[in-house]
């Protein structure tokens, strides 16, 4: 394939098509131009970030380990067409992703996420997030988590990333799609180069399969919940007492809420607080299985500062087992339903003793 350059619809040149010497050079632009990667042709303004290149796991090192803002992980591999290895590129990326999960600790992983972004960009995970996202804190723990549940899971997206693909390969990602809960995607990096410009062309393959896979779609999806879908889910998830629970803490919540906002998670929503003269960020979330999370970010006024200092001297004099503001992340303390269940009315006076 050729393309034509012009200008000013003028000087008309044919370019063509230029082969790629080495792999390297396919891992180090993915790494310093991230958005190569179409993945928004599976989801409008979605777009990754790498992370780490060469990111060491039990099976071997991935070439690139990028993420979403949703705190999808993605495995990518690269290779040439002339590698004669290409044709177990799928199997080598699936085994990648088997032994981030059976082998992976959530804040060893972590650790050296952060220890390649440092390196690379002098900017630890959050930084990186805010600034190449352009979200805010309480987005970046909501990635947090979906990142941390992803890797228990084993929830890993692969994307299979050449310099040309073969029909045989897009075949077995159409069946490997078309019959598994795996996201495996192709993408094909044409280069060409006209005197000191590259010209890359990215094609996707595979995204039309999982659009239209019909035997499970909510799988991998984001979705828009509120109160009635939140508590669909939290009645299969919960029992009888825990769910009453749920219930009259949300009840208390929205009482004293200036907005519940929903989180966008496939499968597990939750629900923020945010009382909007304290701070602009939420205050403590709960998610469908009853995992309060207690935010240490609100500092963004005076308000929120003694919101913070409030809470904490009251809830670790009558709970000193919740550690509040004292948790490892500093992004948030997380306690599951059977911990404060029997200490709700502990915890609302103590919030509200706190906004006063």
């Amino acid at each position: 394939m050729s393309i034509i350059i012009s200008q000013d619809g003028k000087k008309a040149q044919k370019i063509d098509k230029q082969e790629i010497e080495k792999e390297n050079y396919l891992q180090k632009y993915i790494h310093e131009n991230p958005e190569s990667i179409p993945v928004y042709e599976i989801e409008e303004d979605k777009k990754l970030l790498v992370v780490a290149r060469e990111f060491r796991t039990e099976s071997g090192p991935i070439d690139a380990l990028a993420v979403d803002q949703d705190g999808d992980i993605y495995v990518v591999e690269t290779k040439l067409y002339k590698n004669p290895d290409k044709r177990t590129v799928v199997a080598q990326a699936l085994d990648y992703g088997a032994s981030l999960w059976r082998h992976s600790n959530f804040d060893e992983f972590m650790a050296k996420v952060n220890n390649e972004l440092t390196s690379k960009f002098n900017m630890d995970f959050v930084g990186k997030m805010k600034d190449f996202f352009s979200i805010d804190d309480e987005r970046i723990t909501l990635a947090s988590d979906s990142i941390k549940r992803n890797l228990q899971d084993g929830n890993i997206k692969f994307v299979i990333l050449m310099d040309s693909v073969e029909d045989r390969l897009k075949d077995l990602i159409v069946y490997v799609n078309q019959n598994s809960q795996f996201d495996i995607y192709a993408v094909q990096m044409e280069y060409y180069k006209f005197e000191k410009y590259e010209i890359i062309i990215p094609k996707l393959f595979g995204v039309e399969v999982k659009k239209s896979v019909s035997t499970n779609p909510a799988v991998g999806a984001r979705k828009k919940w509120d109160e009635q879908g939140f508590f669909i889910e939290s009645s299969a998830r919960l029992s009888a007492g825990m769910l009453s629970s749920l219930k009259e803490i949300y009840i208390f919540s929205k009482s004293i809420a200036s907005n519940i906002s929903w989180g966008t998670g496939a499968s597990r929503p939750s629900f923020q607080v945010k009382v909007d003269r304290i701070s602009n960020k939420a205050l403590y979330g709960v998610n469908c299985e009853g995992k309060l999370s207690i935010f240490q970010w609100p500092n963004d006024t005076k308000e929120a500062e003694k919101f913070r200092e409030k809470l904490k001297i009251s809830l670790n004099n009558s709970l000193p087992n919740w550690h509040i503001l004292e948790d490892s992340d500093g992004q948030s303390v997380k306690i599951d339903i059977e911990q404060w269940a029997g200490h709700l009315d502990v915890f609302k006076k103590a919030v509200n003793e706190s906004l006063k």
